[in-house]
């Protein structure tokens, strides 16, 4: 492995969704990430081979105290912990940030719930839409028809979740490391999304953000800021805010003369500029548009598949995304000027570094054997390394 993180060693106790997303951006970045699983854990696992890359896997029944030891040998050697329980569970479990902190005092502890530690729906179950919907950012985010419209997953689980827990145990780390002393990172998606709002409620502050739902910048109100269905059945996404950009657009599109007496921020018109729009970007195909906005400044791209994210030329050049492991998936990011960050390792099959793992902490070949025997931890068979196999 390479990166900025190398050196530093994860504990992750195995979960779904943006917990796993925050250890794979630890691992993308470098760091030694142990995934604590489930023994004989299976279920969905194939769905989860890029969030998963990077890790070693150990199965550990955490049911077991012989089980919770070995967690906090873990711990004992390690910098981060992260888990995505609901409040209470890793306390009874004998493994919370009292137990832990105890064994490693300059640990950073990251929890990641939905609701978060505290308040009235703190042990109430929820996803991604239950969160970002509680927190205002579903609200704006809607469909022609007007109904609130899910941005799939990524706003909650990855972007106010995963992303802002990996965030917080960085800093937590770098806090450790000038005083000694370890915390807890109590990281909530509605907290995480709410943050993200925060140029929305800006813009509302402001009287940028006041008319009825669908008439505004960016939730489809302004024409000059949304996606058009050209004639070949495929999209093209338009951006164009500023002034000079927009009149670019209005020249690529040929529609000087009908709209030169209409203003660009005129709400009053922006339900006919917008069909006019339709109508004239249904009149080509998306790479006859692509080619007469080629080099301009008009902010017109294509609406790329996820299928055809390696043939899109700006994605290529930089190489964004990359097939490994058989497998399409975007590349460790952001880039750094010195240390260069590597392709992780296809993700393991659960409990495939269970054996490797347990004599790196001192365990012996027949300490080892049996907890085996007794259901505390278990191996896949010889040969089934990773999740491709």
């Amino acid at each position: 492995m390479s990166g900025p993180l190398t050196g530093v060693r994860v504990v992750e106790i195995g979960g779904i969704g943006p917990g796993p997303f925050a250890g794979m951006l630890l691992a993308d970045l470098g760091a030694e990430v142990v995934r604590v699983d489930r023994p004989r854990a299976d279920g969905d696992r194939e769905t989860h081979r890029v969030l998963l890359r990077g890790r070693r896997s150990i199965a550990v029944d955490l049911k077991d105290p012989r089980g919770r030891n070995v967690v906090l040998a873990l711990v004992e050697r390690s910098d981060i912990l992260l888990e995505g329980f609901r409040p209470g569970v890793m306390e009874r479990l004998g493994l919370g940030p009292d137990a832990a902190l105890r064994r490693r005092p300059g640990l950073v502890y990251g929890r990641m719930t939905g609701w978060g530690q505290v308040g009235p729906l703190a042990n109430v179950a929820g996803h991604d839409i239950n969160y970002i919907a509680v927190a205002g950012a579903l609200a704006p985010i809607v469909a022609s028809d007007l109904a609130p419209t899910p941005p799939l997953n990524m706003l909650g689980d990855f972007g106010g979740g995963g992303m802002l827990l990996a965030c917080g145990v960085i800093a937590a780390l770098l806090h450790a490391r000038q005083s000694g002393k370890g915390q807890v990172v109590d990281a909530a998606i509605v907290d995480g999304v709410a943050l993200l709002t925060a140029m929305l409620h800006s813009m509302r502050a402001s009287g940028q953000w006041a008319a009825p739902r669908g008439q505004n910048l960016f939730d489809g109100g302004a024409p000059f800021y949304g996606v058009y269905r050209t004639a070949d059945g495929h999209w093209v996404a338009v951006g164009a805010i500023e002034p000079q950009f927009y009149a670019r657009l209005i020249d690529g599109l040929g529609l000087g003369e009908e709209i030169d007496d209409v203003a660009q921020h005129d709400a009053r018109h922006w339900p006919r500029l917008r069909q006019l729009f339709a109508d004239r970007f249904a009149q080509r195909t998306k790479s006859q548009w692509l080619e007469i906005f080629a080099g301009g400044d008009a902010c017109v791209t294509g609406v790329t598949d996820p299928a055809d994210v390696l043939s899109e030329p700006q994605l290529a050049a930089r190489r964004t995304y990359v097939e490994a492991d058989e497998l399409l998936q975007p590349a460790p990011a952001p880039r750094f000027s010195r240390t260069t960050l590597t392709l992780p390792a296809p993700a393991p099959s659960p409990g495939a570094d269970t054996g490797a793992v347990l004599a790196e902490l001192g365990l012996t070949c027949e300490q080892i054997t049996e907890l085996e025997l007794a259901g505390v931890v278990n191996a896949p068979p010889a040969g089934a390394t990773n999740l491709k196999d």
